[in-house]
């Protein structure tokens, strides 16, 4: 059945006693829908941010047909469809399943899964991260137990460039040259090796004699392996929360006591992980706007925000799209002729242009909680090198991960800007000036 939830306010702890999360998690979907202060608001979650030509076609129809006319792309690479009308719900899930974005009713808000958007694309990493994100969705969907988690819990699939791997993740695996892969879980970090494929443990036919190249069977080993170990880990946070009984919908909510049984659950699923210490992950840029090898282009969305002729042209002549945590897309099979059609749409198309990196909630006076038309002060940013984001309260929604200059609304008339407050009149100097500020540091 079809629902629109308010939001649901966390239960504060009191000082030195764990958080207690007295309600379920509120999170919006695709079929709980969010009432916002301009219409219900619909969050499709996308794996890998993947979509194929025919699945934008329709989130084109149903942003026409049911919204404002746009869709948003959030941090994670997934989509909202916004002032949608009360009652649409039905209307939409069937868009949706026709276009098969709902391949699971029950999970359709934890498929929180973000992979390196160019992986296998132009020859860095070293595995193909959109593979195990596949995988592990399906893995997923068909685990009935995993509808319990939160709609915030987030798998991040790194192919070992680390352009994802500041992302926040509460399950994440990195890839690790020589077909190794670190695994990091809640504050648990494990070395995960290429002998625990699950190939290894329940061989087929030779792939010599099968006819398929060694390197694809190695390829759907990795992504087997990445998927169950992920899924495993996920599951004994489950178990973890039960037995604490705060509501904690990730780990580091968790009390002290209550730590998974992270090395149990891998071992039980097959996984040979070998405790390593917790350390940093290889962290990198993300891929700049423009072409991505010979056969892939990467365009961001000013401000997150794709027109439904965006979203169709992003489709034409393209065989899959993979929507980006920068709030930009992946156009796969795409070639650099196509760039100039695209840049005429309105989206960054090359790392010069002033608006890359810059990102804003959603404001007034789509949201009743912002203090100021944050989109239209973001509109006017400056460029520079280092990301800056605009929130319209101190809830900061939506901000990028990572080092960024916060500007925040504080009444209409003013901001803070990293904390000092700043005039709205003087506010574009000011940002001007911390960019470069930032760039000269």
């Amino acid at each position: 059945m079809l629902a629109a939830m308010p939001p649901t306010p966390p239960s504060p702890p009191e000082a030195g006693e764990p958080r207690i999360r007295d309600r379920g998690d509120a999170c919006p979907g695709a079929l709980r829908l969010h009432a916002a202060a301009d219409g219900f608001l619909a969050r499709l979650r996308l794996p890998a941010g993947r979509l194929t030509p025919r699945q934008l076609m329709a989130l084109a129809d149903a942003a026409e047909e049911l919204g404002d006319g746009g869709l948003s792309i959030t941090s994670r690479g997934n989509a909202e469809l916004r002032g949608l009308a009360e009652g649409c719900g039905g209307r939409l899930a069937a868009l949706l399943d026709d276009a098969v974005l709902l391949p699971s009713r029950t999970h359709e808000r934890v498929r929180n899964i973000v992979a390196s958007p160019a992986s296998g694309l132009d020859g860095l990493g070293h595995a193909d991260a959109q593979l195990w994100a596949r995988a592990l969705d399906a893995a997923l969907c068909a685990e009935p137990r995993a509808a319990a988690l939160s709609g915030r819990f987030l798998f991040v699939l790194d192919d070992g460039r680390g352009d994802v791997t500041g992302l926040g993740g509460d399950v994440s695996l990195v890839a690790a040259p020589h077909g190794a892969t670190l695994l990091t879980a809640g504050s648990t970090a494990f070395r995960l090796t290429p002998a625990d494929a699950p190939a290894a443990q329940n061989p087929t036919t030779d792939p010599a004699a099968s006819g398929v190249p060694a390197a694809s069977h190695a390829s759907s080993a990795s992504a087997s392996r990445a998927a169950t170990a992920a899924l495993a880990c996920a599951l004994a946070f489950l178990d973890a929360a039960d037995a604490a009984g705060t509501g904690a919908w990730r780990p580091r909510e968790l009390p002290p006591g209550h730590v998974p049984e992270w090395a149990g659950a891998l071992a039980r699923a097959g996984i040979t992980a070998e405790p390593v210490p917790l350390s940093s992950s290889p962290s990198g840029p993300p891929p700049a706007p423009g072409t991505l090898g010979d056969r892939a282009l990467h365009v961001l969305a000013p401000l997150g925000r794709l027109t439904a002729g965006g979203l169709r042209a992003l489709g034409e002549g393209g065989d899959e799209v993979r929507l980006t945590p920068w709030r930009g897309a992946v156009v796969v099979g795409a070639t650099a002729d196509r760039l100039p059609a695209l840049a005429a749409l309105g989206l960054i198309t090359g790392p010069a242009d002033p608006r890359t990196g810059v990102t804003a909630c959603t404001g007034t006076p789509g949201c009743a909680k912002s203090l100021a038309d944050v989109r239209a002060d973001a509109a006017r940013a400056p460029g520079g090198p280092l990301p800056v984001h605009y929130s319209g309260c101190e809830r900061r929604c939506g901000h990028p991960h990572g080092v960024r200059i916060e500007v925040t609304a504080r009444d209409s008339g003013t901001y803070l800007l990293d904390g000092a407050p700043v005039p709205r009149t003087a506010l574009a100097e000011a940002v001007a000036a911390a960019r470069t500020r930032s760039n000269e540091s």
